[in-house]
């Protein structure tokens, strides 16, 4: 079983396990805050791309996140989560979880990392050999 170093890393955690939803690599445009219009933050591909992965993780199709829901989407990627795993995920939200929520969320967890080509970048410079993956020292 794979536990998140905290819960509000988790729909990044989901979005990065998914074979699915890899995030396409055109114009990756940098999250910024523009007023209160969390749309105006991502591009088109980008917002089609959060609701793929939005319909994935809402395994009982209801428009919104449940605990049961991120239970049976780890359930279904292998990874078997225990009720406080998934409860504590659910916290990371003040309300229910829909696309809005997880759009404003992603939005918000975005803005403070590094642009792509600067993360592909730092992990090349620990993958010497060149295969994808980082060693354990």
């Amino acid at each position: 079983s794979t536990q998140s170093t905290g819960s509000n890393e988790f729909f990044v955690q989901c979005l990065l396990l998914h074979p699915v939803v890899k995030m396409s690599k055109a114009k990756r445009k940098k999250p910024q805050r523009s007023g209160s219009n969390v749309f105006a933050i991502f591009d088109q591909q980008q917002i089609q791309e959060f609701k793929e992965a939005f319909k994935i993780i809402d395994q009982d199709r209801d428009g919104f996140i449940s605990e049961k829901d991120l239970k049976d989407m780890w359930a279904s990627l292998g990874i078997i989560q225990d009720d406080k795993f998934s409860a504590d995920m659910v916290k990371v939200s003040p309300g229910q979880i829909n696309f809005t929520a997880l759009l404003t969320f992603m939005g918000e967890k975005l803005s403070d990392t590094d642009p792509e080509d600067v993360l592909h970048n730092s992990f090349a410079c620990f993958d010497v050999q060149n295969t994808g993956y980082i060693t354990q020292a």
